[in-house]
């Protein structure tokens, strides 16, 4: 047989982030994209906007390749960035408004931003730094609340809403390579500068089909349909908010932007909208339910993904009293992030409440495409079981290259050929993935290696109890021992002491459910626990205010 019998007549249509618009402006032009309650535009004036910030850019000089950051809020705005960006084969860096000012002058530098566009709100910070902006070459301006200042030591090309109206023609975006470089973001670790983190047209459309496959393939106990409400509660300068943006706007469905995240009208918009699916990490599910307006709102047809840190069984029961449906998934900000989800399979109880709990609060099943190990030290696949606790390994169609710049970083990552999560884990019986910590979260105590996750988890039961956070501490006896940050809920007519907590572990420990030396936990019962730029507990900063005591 030879290869003429299979002729190549055809082109194959490039996976761009464009393709993933064409039945979306078809099938739902008048659907609603919502910018708080200020403003409404159809996905036909979505599609229409996309071109003309395309015109714009490409008129401001902007060249496939160059980088173009934003600093925004979540809003319509920025999900014309996801897209008009990239299609005109630029590269778009969803700058972490929440880091420091130095990171976030380091990770323009790095980038190398050519053009911004900047929200009033964060025109401080520009004036702060504009003499160390090393390539930033001119400034769009986002006027929302305030008007921008008369003078910027930067060029200033104009207001972002008058420039897309000066667009009056049709803006034809070019073709593009599939594998050109559409998002960079960047990631902060314990040590070193953040890590810039990169991924391309066909990454981002097939981590989209793959998570939207998962969602909308499996009901129990979350699904993500086309007649959904979506408001994402995870930063659209992190990870792309998930990716979810992307799939809400293939699906067409009615998007809700909330801008700055204010808990009461994050609460109102999920009432007056109708929200019925949202994401975001532990924190935020904290917020909403303990802010006082909260009480006012059924939250009885709100579906919400739990990621970036583990759901403890706790809130999950919490969530579960006011009638919000969860379940856990799993990445992180080099998988894109979707890897993992935890639906329930078919035959799982449903009825039993502890059971259930059991299975929403493990890490996830693999969704389609990927692939997951757990491997030794020597890099050897290990069995199912608890006993068989490894590094969680990953591969899959949209995992990062690597790191922006960072050849020997990128080299750690992928060391053997797979992608290397830092996370310990075992996979159960059922196939699910189940984290037991982070390797530089894991605590060691007298030779045994204790879970800080599987105590916080246990304590989180405690009805006193609201958060709590686990590091380990140096011990002159046992090499370390836990610290546990405990805050209390509200309302708690006689506060529950360090010995009180002890004793509750006793208790755990006596039915098997924790290691007897969680009882060497040295409790702190404070007001806030640290958090990350994006909301997750920050044991660095934990470790480091214990050590300076």
């Amino acid at each position: 047989m030879s290869p003429s019998d299979y002729p190549q007549a055809g082109r194959p249509q490039p996976l761009v982030l464009g393709s993933l618009l064409g039945r979306t402006l078809a099938w739902a032009p008048t659907q609603e994209i919502l910018y708080r309650n200020e403003r409404r535009i159809s996905y036909s004036t979505f599609g229409r906007r996309l071109e003309q910030l395309g015109a714009v850019l490409q008129g401001l000089g902007v060249k496939p390749g160059d980088r173009v950051g934003i600093l925004d809020h979540d809003s319509h705005r920025y999900l014309e960035c996801f897209f008009a960006v990239p299609m005109i084969g630029a590269v778009l860096h969803t700058v972490n408004v929440r880091l420091t000012a130095e990171q976030m002058l380091y990770t323009v530098n790095h980038a190398g931003d050519k053009t911004l566009l900047v929200h009033t709100d964060f025109l401080p910070w520009i004036e702060s730094v504009a003499g160390r902006l090393t390539t930033v070459e001119t400034v769009i301006v986002i006027e929302e609340n305030a008007p921008a200042p008369a003078v910027l030591s930067l060029p200033i090309a104009g207001e972002y809403e008058s420039l897309l109206a000066q667009v009056t023609t049709p803006f034809d975006f070019p073709d593009l390579d599939e594998n050109s470089v559409a998002t960079l973001f960047y990631t902060t670790g314990t040590t070193g500068n953040p890590k810039g983190v990169f991924f391309t047209h066909r990454q981002l459309v097939l981590h989209t089909l793959g998570a939207g496959l998962s969602l909308a393939a499996h009901s129990n106990p979350v699904s993500f349909r086309a007649d959904d409400v979506y408001m994402p509660l995870t930063p659209m300068f992190h990870v792309h908010a998930w990716g979810v943006p992307y799939l809400a706007t293939m699906f067409g469905i009615k998007q809700v932007y909330p801008g700055r995240y204010e808990p009461e009208l994050l609460l109102r918009l999920i009432a007056e909208q109708g929200v019925t699916f949202t994401h975001g990490v532990p924190t935020i599910l904290q917020m909403l339910l303990k802010h006082p307006y909260s009480s006012q709102v059924d939250l009885s047809r709100l579906q919400m993904v739990i990621g970036g840190a583990a759901l403890p069984q706790g809130l999950a029961q919490q969530a579960a009293d006011r009638g919000i449906r969860l379940v856990a998934g799993y990445g992180m900000s080099e998988t894109c992030p979707i890897v993992a989800i935890s639906h329930l399979k078919p035959g799982m109880p449903t009825d039993n409440p502890a059971a259930r709990l059991d299975v929403l609060s493990r890490t996830g099943f693999p969704i389609a495409l990927v692939r997951a190990g757990i491997v030794d030290a020597d890099g050897k696949n290990l069995p199912p079981g608890p006993e068989n606790v490894g590094e969680l390994v990953l591969q899959c169609p949209w995992l990062t290259p690597g790191y922006y710049r960072e050849p020997e970083r990128s080299a750690e990552l992928w060391r053997g050929g797979n992608l290397h999560t830092g996370d310990l884990a075992y996979r159960d019986a059922d196939g699910y993935i189940r984290i037991t910590d982070r390797l530089k979260d894991v605590i060691k105590i007298g030779g045994e290696w204790i879970s800080s996750l599987e105590l916080e988890n246990v304590l989180s039961q405690h009805p006193s109890v609201q958060e709590v956070a686990v590091v380990g501490v140096p011990d002159s006896k046992w090499g370390e021992h836990p610290l546990a940050s405990v805050v209390l809920r509200d309302g708690i007519a006689h506060p529950v002491s360090s010995k009180e907590l002890t004793g509750y572990l006793r208790s755990v420990i006596d039915q098997g459910l924790v290691h007897q030396r969680a009882l060497l936990t040295e409790f702190h019962i404070v007001t806030t626990i640290p958090r990350t730029s994006v909301g997750k507990i920050d044991k660095k900063r934990i470790r480091a205010e214990r050590k300076s005591g």
